[in-house]
């Protein structure tokens, strides 16, 4: 199992270091800073599979896949370090919380002296630690000896304090959070950074005082470890994520779903389109952001049923309200059975001089929530038979024709609605 694992998660932490790839061109401070965070672990984790390590630990430079490994993980460190600093946002006068005070010290310590703790780990590297013969694992085989023990605590300690900042960040962002999802994603990376925060402090006392177990078994436990904490941080990484791409999702489900009552009130009031009204197919496939497409179609739709009033009498709405009570969700079914009442007003050529009154305000706080109310208008719209329209003019009228008051509840209206 362990040795699949080698294989899959770093091939994991590469796909998501290359889907992340546009944020270096795209992305702002802290999208780069992230991209930088997935780079680096997964270079190093690179090291660890055995083809790799094998041709590093041979080549001119023995044990090369150590250096290159530790190198690697310090500057996902930095990178990461630059993240979480990066999220409370610039400086100000004020005083800040004092974790957030902590975290942007450690970190202006971490990137003011990183050329030269990473100079000095290669100067130990090169000059004082015993490489005449590649290792199977560096800090087993290397334990006892200054030079290996200078070099590792050096390593390990930044490791560790840069986990450590992360680990308490993480976790009372999670406490926080408004999301589960992003709570969960935000626990899972607290806990790999806490096993990052422990592991390294563990590792600086076998450098200096050897368990006596055999390189292959610590080898063992320190693939296990990497690749767990690697697994945690990966998928609680990808979880908050998952926000975004759901919500993406189902705005793209939501324009989908609007096009066939768009197409019905555009192609009565064509003016209103800012372009030709294409087939379903060809609007799925037309080039433009989703969310200005769905704010578009939002926008159109409502400034159709606007007009709709001229093509509605009084009477339509709350004989739409009483007709839709037997519907599962009423209130948007009513103001679909108002809408292709009128519309098929409309595209008979009846017309009031008077609009009738405007459809009742919604508790609506931006254009997203206002789409996907008229996606569960659009529900009950495809579902509106002739049947069902015929019954809403003879007890409710049409402009042109008698506009008298009629008793709406009828159990007859409501047989036509089943």
């Amino acid at each position: 199992m362990l040795d699949v694992l080698l294989w899959v998660v770093p091939i994991v932490m590469t796909t998501t270091t290359v889907w992340r790839l546009p944020s270096l061109w795209h992305g702002d401070a802290l999208q780069r800073a992230l991209w930088m965070c997935c780079a680096g672990f997964a270079a190093a984790l690179w090291c660890r599979v055995p083809p790799v390590k094998f041709a590093l630990d041979r080549s001119p430079v023995t044990d090369l896949s150590a250096l290159l490994k530790y190198l690697t993980s310090l500057a996902a460190i930095l990178a990461g370090l630059k993240y979480i600093v990066g999220v409370y946002g610039p400086p100000d006068r004020a005083a800040p919380a004092r974790h957030v005070a902590v975290s942007r010290w450690v970190s202006r310590v971490a990137h003011g002296f990183a050329f030269a703790w990473l100079g000095i780990l290669a100067l130990l590297f090169f000059t004082a630690v015993d490489r005449s013969q590649p290792s199977v694992d560096f800090t087993a085989e290397h334990a006892g000896q200054w030079g290996a023990g200078l070099f590792l605590t050096i390593a390990y300690v930044y490791l560790g304090a840069g986990a450590g900042v992360a680990c308490f960040q993480w976790a009372r962002a999670s406490r926080r959070a408004d999301y589960r999802s992003l709570r969960i994603g935000l626990a899972l990376m607290s806990v790999a950074t806490l096993i990052y925060t422990v592991y390294p402090a563990l590792r600086i006392i076998t450098v200096w005082a050897p368990t006596g177990a055999s390189e292959v078994t610590m080898r063992t436990i320190a693939d296990s470890v990497t690749l767990t904490v690697a697994l945690l941080w990966a998928i609680g990484a990808a979880v908050p994520s998952t926000i975004v791409v759901a919500d993406r999702w189902a705005a793209w489900r939501t324009l989908q779903k609007l096009y066939p009552l768009w197409s019905d009130l555009l192609g009565r009031f064509p003016h209103l389109a800012g372009r030709p009204v294409g087939s379903a197919l060809a609007e799925t496939f037309r080039w433009a952001p989703l969310d200005m497409r769905l704010d578009r179609r939002t926008q159109e739709i409502g400034e159709a049923v606007e007009l709709l009033r001229h093509y509605a009498t009084p009477q339509l709405l709350p004989c739409a309200q009483y007709l839709a009570e037997i519907h599962d969700d009423p209130e948007p079914a009513a103001e679909a059975y108002w809408i292709k009442a009128a519309l098929t007003s409309a595209e008979s050529g009846r017309r009031s001089r008077v609009p009738a009154r405007a459809l009742p305000n919604k508790p609506l706080t931006n254009g997203r929530g206002e789409a996907y109310w008229l996606a569960l208008v659009v529900d009950a719209y495809v579902g509106v038979t002739p049947d069902i329209v015929r019954a809403l003019h003879e007890r409710a009228g049409e402009p042109g024709l008698s506009e008298q008051p009629a008793d709406c509840p009828s159990g007859s209206m409501q047989a036509a609605a089943t």
